[in-house]
Order: C-alpha cells, then sequence, then structure tokens
C-alpha cells in the first residue's frame, strides 16, 4: 500500500499492505476453487468423449486417458439424423433470438416512455409470467399447440421459448431504455426526427449491449431445451431439436456413454462461440444492468 507524504514523495505503508494482501489471496484461492469446481464437470464430459469404452465403464476412473479415440465422435456424426437435429436447433435458437429481442425492445420502449392505464399491473404480470415453473405450463401448452396443428412443427418450440424468454428480457431492457434520458429524444425532435428515426438510429444502438444481455438467456433456452423438444415433436423425428439426439445413445439396458458425452461436446461447442463472440458486449450489458 503506498501513500503520498507531504513532501510528494510516495511511501510505501507495511502494514495496510500486509493485512490487505492475506484477504486478497483468500479472495483469490477462493474464486480459484469455484471456478475448479464449476469447470471439472465440462472437463470431465469432454474427457469422457475422448475415452474408450473400456475406460469410461471402469470401476476406477482417471482423469485423463492414456489412449484418446474419436470413435464416440464418429458415431455422433454417424448419424443419419444428426444433421437434421443440429440445423432444427439453429432454427429454433436464432428464431427465438431475433423475435424476443425485437419484441423485447419495443414492449421496454413501450412501457418506458409512454405512459397508458395499467402499465403497472402490465409490470407486474411480467414479473408473474417469469415465476411460474415451465413444467407447470407443459401439459396446457400441448393442448394449445394441438389446437392450433403446430405439433411436430418447429413453431412448437420457437413460439414458446420465445415468450418464457420475453418477461426477463423485458424488465432488464426498461432498465437501459429508461438510461436513455429523455432531453436526447427532444433534441432528435428539434432536428427533425421522427419517432421511428429515433427509435432504431439512435434508441437502438444505445440498448444494444442490453440486447446482446438478454439474447445470451435466449439464445441457451432454446439450444439446450429438451422439455419441449420432447414434448412437442412426437411423432416426425425429422424436426427433432439437437437434444433429441442424446437419447438415440442413451439406453436403458445398453447406455452408449461415450456416445452421450460426445453428442453433449457438440452441443457446447456452438455455445462457447456464441459467448466468444458476444462476450464484450455481454460484459457491458450485464454491467450496466447492475448499474440500473
Amino acid at each position: 500500500m503506498t501513500r503520498v507524504s507531504r513532501d510528494g514523495v510516495r511511501r510505501v505503508d507495511p502494514v495496510r499492505g500486509f493485512v490487505r494482501r492475506p484477504w486478497r489471496l483468500a479472495a483469490g484461492a477462493t474464486a480459484l476453487a469455484v471456478a475448479v469446481v464449476v469447470a471439472f464437470p465440462l472437463y470431465w464430459m469432454v474427457l469422457s468423449a475422448f475415452k474408450p469404452a473400456g475406460e469410461i465403464e471402469s470401476d476406477r476412473p482417471r482423469p485423463w486417458t492414456p489412449a484418446p479415440t474419436l470413435d464416440s465422435f464418429r458415431s455422433v456424426f454417424g448419424q443419419e439424423e444428426f444433421g437434421r437435429y443440429f440445423l432444427n436447433s439453429v432454427v429454433v435458437a436464432v428464431a427465438v433470438v431475433l423475435a424476443s429481442a425485437l419484441i423485447a425492445f419495443l414492449a421496454a420502449t413501450a412501457v418506458t416512455r409512454f405512459r397508458f392505464r395499467m402499465r403497472t399491473t402490465l409490470l407486474i404480470m411480467f414479473l408473474v409470467a417469469q415465476m411460474v415453473p415451465v413444467e407447470a405450463l407443459t401439459i396446457p401448452l400441448f393442448f394449445l399447440m394441438r389446437d392450433a396443428g403446430q405439433l411436430n412443427t418447429l413453431w412448437s418450440l420457437i413460439l414458446p421459448h420465445t415468450a418464457f424468454s420475453l418477461p426477463f428480457a423485458i424488465w432488464m431492457l426498461r432498465g437501459f431504455v429508461k438510461a436513455v434520458p429523455d432531453a436526447l429524444e427532444e433534441a432528435a425532435c428539434l432536428d427533425g426526427a421522427r419517432r421511428a428515426r429515433f427509435l432504431w438510429q439512435i434508441l437502438f444502438p444505445l440498448v444494444l449491449p442490453g440486447l446482446v444481455a438478454t439474447s445470451v438467456f435466449s439464445f441457451l433456452s432454446a439450444w439446450n431445451d429438451f422439455l419441449f423438444a420432447k414434448s412437442f415433436i412426437i411423432s416426425d423425428t425429422s424436426q427433432s431439436a439437437l437434444p433429441m439426439a442424446l437419447l438415440v445413445f442413451y439406453k436403458p439396458d445398453d447406455p452408449d456413454w461415450g456416445g452421450v458425452m460426445a453428442a453433449s461436446t457438440v452441443m457446447t461447442v456452438p455455445v462457447l462461440v456464441f459467448f466468444v463472440l458476444v462476450q464484450r458486449r455481454l460484459v457491458s450489458g450485464l454491467g450496466g444492468a447492475v448499474k440500473d
């Protein structure tokens, strides 16, 4: 710890530096331990994907493999419908991200910039909708999709995920829209800009970090979904999503754990790529949300 004396010379305070350093070391060690605990399942999944079948089923598991193999990945990519499942998951995830981001942006702007009756009630309804467990709504949604004729279609996955992503996205974007001063809109109006131009050319770029942050959660929800994919895609397997590929390798009598881990690893790669592409805006978006 350094301090500046009256004569302008920087001096080291050994007492305060000694007191603070153990706390920093303890905090760093704790963070490292938590990171190891969180990352270990991911490491074990990738390791199991490269292990031979005999090592995976061994009674003495080891945190390494002396003979890595790609047999599990060959089995995964050799499945006839795997490419179809992957493409369906991409379509569903992209559609959910775009639809939820657009609707949430417009809704957050409406509840923040405009004054209308029952506005507070509408915001409370968003919170209530977010608190309802997804499992409790699966059966009603099944009958709703059946009556609408959307079973065994990708719309039966896109629509529910978009609906469940909206409450969180609207609440989060509401803080970003509220942080934009009204004087900026007034200045744009004085310069001749209409409300639509202000909305898309000024307000939209300012809340883009928040949109990226909410899009990450929407993407994860749609990409990793298994419940809706299992409930709404019943007979037409060509419309199944990627998580359903895990069932191909999991058999109650003789599960192929190597195939399950390899398929899970392949599912994780697009998520990691998505995080790498948006990590800067994601951090700034989450930081803005906390600050608000």
